[in-house]
């Protein structure tokens, strides 16, 4: 048998292969001095809380492991040494990055993790705790996540992020808390003390579909069905003189100069003491299209505006929210209510992006330093703390908004 033939495939395929690893180190060496060259000459300040020496020092470790790792495990690399930069808008997307989703999404609540949202086959799954992941306790797992969590400026915003990285199963699994790619045995525990496992599989996004979520709502609070944004509308709080205002999501700057205008004419024609601005859920926008709403508010002559302004805030009220929340404060004399805000109101914003040459990485920075409070806190502080409690949360009730509402009523 002539074995010449099968001898040349073998060091054919070692050249080829030799030459696709020299490429791929060549093409992430390239890609990691863009990196810093690109962040180094975008960033507004890309050195306030980590040292140049040592941002240099960690990306070169990169550097030098990157013929040891896969990219995947590159990636999450850069997503640590990006964690130091210390603003929740520079990070590491991952929106290039092909993922799986675990179908269902968690919650910090008095101590546990909840289900709170569930693919429909999992649907026996909410309200239940998540105690384990594979072989590791909860609290190990959400720790590891937290490390590489991205857009993380405060503990708020941590809970937030790692509750939202968790789904992801390559990061799971490259962390070493799941043994496959995507899928994973998980461990619940109901408010009776029984424990189950199941064996769920990741899914792709697009097939992230059909889910239930476990909703909190007030009686005394009804959408409009004339409502012609799910994400910002106005609405009357029952037996009361005050407004409820749903502020979730930013309209366009000239839609808020339509819906200012039409607030105010509400507010005029009933007569109305008291708003209501809820600002949890809020991922940020922009900041000035929320000044037109407190421009407009501001011709609101009925309110009481010595007392009668709230603002509803939580860890998930980012970015202009937070800005936006804290300037209510200011121009609104609006008491604070909630938790504090996954930003801080004095801090690095602004995003924009730029993409590595060869991965096609999207990296995210801050430009601009908005310093809307003299002092630098961990998030906007509210004026009264009240945080989702769980008893009312598996009822379906938004015990935030009762407080306000029970508060006004009082009056």
């Amino acid at each position: 048998m002539n074995k010449f033939p099968y001898i040349l495939t073998l060091i054919f395929s070692f050249l080829v292969f030799s030459i696709s690893a020299q490429n791929r180190l060549s093409e992430w060496e390239h890609d990691l001095e863009y990196f810093h060259q690109e962040l180094e000459k975008k960033h507004i300040d890309l050195y306030n809380k980590v040292s140049k020496d040592e941002f240099v020092t960690e990306l070169q470790l990169i550097k030098n492991s990157i013929h040891l790792k896969s990219d995947m495990e590159i990636v999450l690399d850069l997503m640590k040494l990006t964690r130091k930069i210390g603003d929740g808008h520079t990070a590491i997307s991952l929106q290039n990055i092909e993922k799986h989703y675990f179908p269902f999404e968690i919650k910090w609540f008095d101590g546990d993790w909840r289900i709170v949202k569930a693919r429909e086959q999992y649907s026996h799954l909410l309200g239940k705790k998540l105690v384990m992941v594979s072989d590791s306790p909860i609290s190990v797992a959400t720790k590891k996540i937290s490390q590489v969590a991205q857009f993380v400026e405060n503990k708020q915003s941590e809970m937030v992020r790692t509750a939202q990285y968790f789904k992801i199963s390559e990061i799971l699994f490259q962390l070493g808390l799941i043994k496959q790619s995507n899928k994973a045995t998980f461990t619940f525990e109901t408010d009776n003390a029984r424990i189950f496992r199941e064996e769920i599989t990741a899914l792709r996004p697009e097939n992230n579909t059909e889910y239930i979520e476990m909703n909190i709502v007030v009686p005394q609070i009804k959408k409009p069905q004339t409502a012609a944004l799910d994400s910002f509308w106005f609405a009357p709080v029952e037996n009361t003189n005050a407004l409820y205002i749903h502020f979730e999501k930013y309209p366009g700057f000239e839609n808020m100069q339509v819906i200012g205008e039409e607030l105010v004419t509400y507010i005029f024609e009933h007569q109305i003491r008291q708003l209501i601005i809820d600002m949890r859920n809020n991922g940020g926008g922009d900041l000035y299209t929320g000044l037109v709403l407190a421009y407009a508010l501001n011709l609101a002559d009925p309110v009481d505006w010595k007392n009668g302004v709230y603002v509803l805030t939580d860890g998930v009220t980012f970015s202009a929210a937070t800005s936006n929340a804290a300037l209510f404060k200011q121009l609104l004399n609006a008491k604070i209510i909630g938790e504090e805000t996954g930003s801080n109101p004095t801090g690095y914003q602004d995003m924009d992006t730029f993409k590595l040459p060869n991965s096609n990485l999207v990296v995210c920075y801050s430009k601009r330093l908005f310093k809307i409070q003299g002092i630098a806190n961990q998030g906007l502080q509210p004026d009264v703390k009240v945080h989702y409690s769980w008893e009312s949360y598996s009822k379906g009730t938004d015990n935030m908004l009762e407080w306000v509402i029970s508060t006004i009523s009082r009056k």
